[in-house]
């Protein structure tokens, strides 16, 4: 999305600036401070080629199913959109009354400036609210031992919005 795109650039512009004339040190984005990441979700339950597959029924109701994600990331709220990477892992309904999830995933950037890493996501994602934080626990590549905080907002049942905010 052009936010991302912007926000990258303009973090390497002010770190190759920070460096000085004549350094010799390569410039890496995301080391020294902090990101700001914007995708969509697209965890896709049903069709020919679902990216979310209930793997558990709970014992009673909807309490403990546990659904397995493999889902895409883009720019835009279309699936044709530009591909960012992958959300990979699960989440459970982890309340006896209330549709609240438990979110373990793994954010895996396979385009653009942090190709190559990842962030690893957990938290509780209550979908009745409109907008929900998740917490950053760690990452690999350039956001290795990073934290930060996920907001999550529900753009259409398939479609979850979200911006990532991270000390790397």
């Amino acid at each position: 999305m052009a936010c991302w795109k912007l926000s990258s650039m303009l973090m390497a512009l002010l770190l190759a600036i920070a460096a000085g004339p004549g350094t010799t040190r390569p410039v890496v984005a995301a080391t020294s401070a902090a990101a700001h990441l914007h995708f969509y979700m697209h965890d896709v339950t049903g069709g020919p080629s679902p990216t979310a597959v209930r793997v558990v029924n709970g014992p009673r109701g909807t309490f403990g199913n546990t659904v397995v994600i493999d889902d895409e990331l883009t720019e835009g709220t279309s699936p044709s959109s530009a591909s960012v990477g992958r959300a990979q892992g699960y989440y459970m309904v982890a309340s006896v009354s209330n549709l609240e999830l438990m979110v373990n995933m793994n954010v895996v950037l396979t385009n653009g400036l942090y190709a190559g890493s990842s962030l690893t996501v957990v938290g509780r994602d209550d979908v009745s609210t409109p907008v929900r934080e998740l917490s950053v626990v760690g990452g690999t590549g350039q956001f290795r031992m990073a934290r930060g905080y996920v907001l999550w907002k529900t753009v259409t049942p398939e479609i979850l919005d979200l911006e990532v905010f991270v000390n790397p």
